[in-house]
């Protein structure tokens, strides 16, 4: 497959809380399922990887108990569209993976929250922002 000796690199979302800038994350592949769904059972995941979505999609559908075949017919697609969706580097649409979710009894849910406030060297969050409210 591709060139020898060819090095592919996964350098994960953009910085965050959970990934502090400038720190470069290099995977020579992406991360198996089976080793990834492992790792989130047991909260070992880095954050950058907590939400690779055809991973997420993946898992939902076997947790349904359905199969590539018994899902692409109930979304009217192929068991290869599936597949691909499936993959470390998918990115689906919100469109689909709402379909997704409700094709294997789940519902979708999208939130955004403002982000954290850095915190001090003692530990103590920023005092001048007022907290927003739960909905």
């Amino acid at each position: 497959m591709g060139t020898g000796g060819a090095v592919r690199t996964y350098t994960g979302g953009t910085p965050g809380p959970s990934r502090p800038a400038g720190l470069r994350l290099t995977r020579s592949r992406p991360r198996a399922f089976a080793e990834w769904r492992t790792l989130r059972r047991w909260k070992k995941l880095p954050a950058w990887e907590k939400e690779v979505a055809g991973y997420l999609l993946r898992s939902l559908r076997e947790d349904a108990r359905l199969t590539q075949s018994e899902l692409a017919g109930r979304l009217g697609v192929s068991q290869q569209a599936v597949a691909q969706t499936e993959r470390w580097s998918a990115n689906p649409t919100v469109a689909l993976m709402r379909r997704w979710a409700e094709a294997c009894g789940a519902a979708l849910e999208l939130r955004f929250r403002p982000p954290r406030a850095p915190t001090s060297k003692t530990g103590q969050g920023r005092s001048d922002r007022a907290s927003p409210q739960p909905r």
